[in-house]
């Protein structure tokens, strides 16, 4: 059986200590290392403003984030009228954040032409109020209707710079379209029975052949 004395010996022992002085020489050395080698390898406490690049086309853009060390990259395109043709219109991180150096910024460019949307089935299939709602909430401008003969409000046709569109045709979006309405006065076929062959309508009566009575 040890005793309390012999427990306690490693007191006087000079290896013990020398060993454990080692081994947090050791764990210190190993802790620190490790702490340096997570800021080496994250660059803490290195970081650059990222240029505000809205506006710019592509290539000026590309120019002004490298000079940050960022790369870019174009992830989507919008169309925006009134803005140049491959404009920056989004970034992502924003003009003025704080990154590290070699972070990458996602674009935004404006597109080349306005896009192109589907005439949905309205012709002949719509009243005035629900073509013009269904048309603007795609994106579509409309003018003033043009009336022609047919059941009142009825649309019977849509016009784009001077002729009929069908539905699922695709036109550019905002373009300007004319919807041919109906006035209300329907014209009545003629009976062709009282209609004689010059083309004139005859007031009389058919005559009747009396003889097969």
């Amino acid at each position: 059986m040890v005793t309390f004395k012999e427990f306690f010996s490693f007191k006087n022992n000079r290896f013990f200590w020398l060993n454990l002085i080692a081994m947090v020489v050791v764990i210190v050395a190993a802790a620190w290392g490790t702490l340096q080698w997570l800021d080496s390898y994250t660059r803490h406490g290195e970081a650059v403003v990222v240029p505000d690049v809205k506006g710019m086309n592509l290539h000026a853009a590309e120019n002004e984030l490298g000079k940050q060390s960022l790369k870019s990259i174009v992830i989507d395109s919008s169309y925006v009228k009134g803005i140049a043709p491959g404009a920056i219109l989004e970034q992502n991180p924003s003009g003025g954040s704080k990154v590290k150096s070699g972070r990458t910024v996602y674009l935004t460019v404006n597109a080349d032409s306005a896009p192109k949307v589907a005439i949905p089935d309205i012709m002949d299939n719509s009243s005035l109020r629900q073509a013009e709602a269904k048309l603007r909430a795609l994106g579509f401008k409309v003018t003033e209707p043009e009336y022609i003969s047919g059941e009142k409000d009825w649309v019977y046709s849509i016009k784009y710079r001077g002729r009929d569109l069908k539905a699922g045709e695709k036109i550019p979006y905002e373009a300007v379209l004319t919807l041919m309405v109906g006035n209300g006065n329907e014209t009545m076929p003629e009976d062709s029975t009282l209609v004689d062959e010059s083309g004139t309508v005859s007031d009389d009566k058919p005559m009747i052949d009396e003889s097969w009575f």
